[in-house]
């Protein structure tokens, strides 16, 4: 019996393709957590390029000879069989990506390498990712056809590329450091990088910690346990900023949806509709502390509405962002995105129209204030510096009813 499993056992190692047998003798496991899920993935040679010179378009081009001579497929198979199991948006699975990157080459030991990889593995599973060095820096670029604001951006062939490292470098004086773009053989790129994160990953219950947030409505104090993430925080650490409608809906997680949405539905029971915005409004504009982007970040930055519940102070986009995604999920009113020259706030389309209105597309929206004022406003109510300055609509929400 013995003797004819060996026998079985040298006829498959037999039947298999020499590069499928190599690659499978020289896997290395490489298993982590990623924000709730186990990642298993096996690595092959395609782990041990070295690259321990200063970036240039000959070296990295070396790096890129080498790396198309080893087993890789398997890992980017891998890669994308999780991007579809866990549902991974662009921006969740760049993170995929760079926590992979960062087990084959630590980015506190080998900066180049580490950008290398994410690169490759970018390029690889069908992205149109691009290089560019000089100065001994290297920037990884990504083709987008996205708005983003705050990055460095360049455009090839017509085609817009952002790039999703300069946080990694304090400044970069692009008039003074000359970046060479990498010429090397164009990857199929099978679809632009969206910035749109329509699901978030599934947190295990265990990292979650309790917040209480309070604040008074019609003389009674309002009190709401939440369960909040920390890791929402590392996931858009490096997001930049991006339109109102993509940062607007990104969604919460589902153990902090489920511990605020049902609390507030329940609060609302029995009230108008009139007077539940009117709650959400004052929800948002007193259970949180004010702080500008600035001095609160050193930068400008929209938070998502769940990191607006996560962090201590925000400024007026973020209430924005979460009021408008609260009024959407319990009332889904038509809104739109009110931009003045140092505001941004929301009005609401109701029924009736209360107070000061915005003439939008034939419709009268009912400004709708989350964002702390020196006067206590109420819909439709404007802040008084405001009256006569100019705004522009960002972005319009129209529900869409079934």
């Amino acid at each position: 019996m013995k003797t004819r499993l060996t026998i079985l056992l040298i006829i498959l190692i037999a039947s298999l393709p020499l590069s499928s047998l190599h690659a499978q003798l020289n896997a290395q496991p490489l298993r982590f957590d990623f924000y709730g899920d186990s990642i298993q993935l096996e690595l092959s040679n395609m782990s041990a390029i070295p690259f321990e010179t200063e970036p240039s378009p000959e070296t990295i081009q070396a790096f890129y000879r080498s790396i198309q001579q080893t087993e890789y497929h398997p890992l980017i198979q891998k890669l994308l069989y999780f991007k579809e199991k866990l549902q991974l948006d662009d921006w969740l699975y760049f993170q995929l990506i760079r926590s992979t990157a960062e087990r084959i080459s630590p980015k506190a030991i080998n900066y180049n390498r580490y950008t290398l990889y994410k690169w490759f593995l970018l390029a690889q599973s069908g992205y149109d990712a691009s290089l560019s060095c000089g100065n001994n820096k290297l920037l990884l670029y990504i083709q987008t056809n996205e708005n983003i604001y705050d990055i460095p951006y360049h455009t090839i062939d017509g085609k817009q590329y952002v790039c999703l490292n300069y946080h990694d470098y304090k400044n970069i004086d692009f008039a003074k450091d000359s970046f060479a773009v990498v010429s090397l053989p164009a990857s199929v790129a099978t679809h632009s990088f969206s910035y749109k994160v329509t699901q978030m990953p599934n947190f295990r219950a265990a990292n979650y910690a309790q917040k209480d947030l309070r604040f008074v409505y019609a003389d009674k104090e309002y009190h709401f346990n939440i369960m909040l993430n920390p890791q929402v925080k590392n996931i858009f650490a490096n997001y930049p900023v991006v339109d109102y409608e993509s940062f607007f809906n990104i969604p919460m997680s589902k153990e902090t949806y489920g511990s605020l949405i049902p609390q507030l539905k329940n609060t609302l029971q029995g009230m108008s509709l009139k007077d539940g915005v009117d709650y959400l409004m004052r929800f948002t504009r007193y259970a949180f502390a004010f702080e500008k982007d600035l001095d609160n970040f050193g930068k400008e930055k929209r938070l998502s509405p769940e990191q607006t519940l996560l962090y201590d102070h925000s400024d007026c986009e973020d209430r924005a962002a979460l009021f408008f995604y609260l009024t959407k999920e319990i009332y889904n009113l038509p809104m739109i995105t009110l931009i003045y020259p140092t505001h941004v706030t929301i009005a609401v389309k109701f029924d009736k129209p209360f107070g000061k209105t915005i003439d939008y597309k034939g419709s009268k929206y009912s400004v709708c204030e989350p964002t702390p004022q020196k006067k206590d406003l109420n819909i439709g109510m404007l802040p008084p510096s405001l009256k006569n300055v100019p705004f522009e609509v960002a972005y319009e929400y129209n529900p869409v009813r079934k």
